[in-house]
């Protein structure tokens, strides 16, 4: 692949001698327009990769929030051609910032996977995480991904060995999402003297950067982590931040953005300090 956001916003980040911020919001959540707005207000608050979560009816690796966060879009109406829309119209303003859709094979199977890919590519998209998808599917969607110019970004965890860990490298590019917790999104908090000793061993078996995610909720959080990984991954705590400020109808506020942006400020002041 040639030259891509990612690569280049890592680039530019490592050059300025610190970690990345890598903000994750759920497309729609908790309706168009507002997540429209969130989408928008991210790179200026401080985030550097946005992950957009496509709303799948079965999120099976996350926690309560992100799931709550996919039915409120879902309930929303929002749709992957909805969700494609959200990132052409955050490109007509910004053509610098990467954005990685990451979700399920399902909605990408059923919108069919070569006029997704096409559509993807059009809108502005630089990379997928498809959670469900091993290695051994590589030929659903990682190669033609890849071959399509969108990096196809894969997951490695605790018990992701050495025996493993060539399989799930093979074909990754981007970067390496290294999940630093057992369980599903927003439950525990993560070590980061395991962490630190993870980032290492996957270092050995690739020249990819390898940003951290799962349980990071603060900008103390993100400094610590920040110290040894390529970048912090943050998506809980920001969908955490939309529901808090919902009204008792569960509509956006007139705090909803601001609450985002806020949080998104004190990541970003932490990876900041990291190094």
């Amino acid at each position: 692949m040639t030259k891509t956001r990612i690569d280049a916003t890592v680039a530019r980040v490592k050059g300025e001698g610190r970690p990345a911020l890598v903000t994750f919001v759920t497309a729609g959540d908790p309706d168009y327009e507002t997540s429209l707005k969130i989408l928008k207000s991210l790179p200026g608050a401080g985030a550097d990769i946005i992950e957009f979560g496509m709303p799948f009816s079965d999120p099976m690796a996350e926690g309560p929030p992100i799931q709550a966060a996919t039915l409120r879009a879902l309930h929303g109406g929002q749709t992957m051609v909805k969700t494609l829309e959200m990132v052409r119209a955050f490109r007509a303003e910004n053509d610098e910032t990467p954005i990685v859709l990451m979700g399920y094979y399902n909605p990408i199977y059923i919108y069919g996977v070569e006029r997704f890919l096409v559509d993807a590519k059009a809108a502005g998209v630089d990379g997928l995480i498809v959670v469900d998808l091993p290695p051994e599917e590589d030929e659903e969607l990682c190669l033609p991904a890849i071959k399509a110019g969108i990096s196809f970004i894969r997951l490695a965890t605790p018990t992701t060995d050495d025996k493993r860990l060539p399989a799930v490298l093979a074909n990754t590019s981007g970067f390496v999402y290294y999940v630093s917790i057992l369980g599903i999104t927003g439950t525990a908090a993560p070590d980061a003297s395991r962490v630190k000793v993870a980032v290492e061993r996957i270092k050995r078996h690739t020249d990819l950067p390898v940003m951290v995610g799962f349980g990071v909720k603060t900008g103390e959080q993100a400094k610590t982590l920040g110290k040894d990984a390529d970048g912090v991954v943050v998506g809980s705590a920001l969908v955490n931040a939309v529901r808090d400020s919902l009204d008792d109808e569960g509509k956006a506020t007139d705090a909803t953005v601001g609450a985002v942006i806020a949080l998104v400020g004190e990541l970003a002041e932490g990876v900041r300090a990291a190094r």
